[in-house]
């Protein structure tokens, strides 16, 4: 969604680890929500905030082409061969999992607000670890580092 630009920030200041601008709020080492200011923890919030509210108007705009789609279906049924009938379906099946995942990353956006709310954002909830900066960057909603996602994923193959 390009809405994180990350700069290394000049000067850290001795004793609070890392710290980096990402899209003008400071994001530091562990314990980096406690380590933010209100300006900081707000200006993440935003950020978060309007990737939630993208999120939410893009999966009220798929139910609704959802709903429109199932309408027509209902109507246009009679007659339908074999194909027109796979087609359909595979129609309502992807329009169903665009819903799932949009409602999923809407759930993520909320839940990070939440951690952020709780001063957790930026740490794992695996090895409470901070996440890195460059990984925020690309996925905000990010709940775990590298490490302990990839060993999640080969656990759950």
């Amino acid at each position: 969604m390009g809405r994180f630009a990350g700069h290394p920030s000049a000067g850290a200041e001795e004793g609070q680890g890392e710290r980096m601008l990402v899209n003008g709020a400071v994001i530091t080492g562990k314990g980096a929500a406690k380590g933010r200011t209100t300006e900081e923890i707000e200006q993440i919030r935003s950020i978060l905030r309007g990737r939630f509210d993208d999120l939410n108007a893009e999966y009220e705009t798929a139910l609704a082409e959802n709903h429109k789609l199932r309408l027509v279906e209902i109507g246009d049924a009679a007659g339908d061969d074999q194909a027109d009938s796979g087609s359909k379906t595979a129609e309502r099946d992807a329009a169903t999992s665009l819903l799932r995942t949009l409602l999923d990353r809407r759930t993520q956006a909320e839940h990070a607000m939440q951690r952020l709310d709780d001063g957790t954002y930026g740490n794992c909830e695996g090895c409470s670890n901070p996440i890195p900066v460059e990984r925020l960057e690309v996925f905000p909603s990010a709940t775990s580092c590298v490490h302990c996602k990839s060993n999640r994923e080969r656990r759950a193959s």
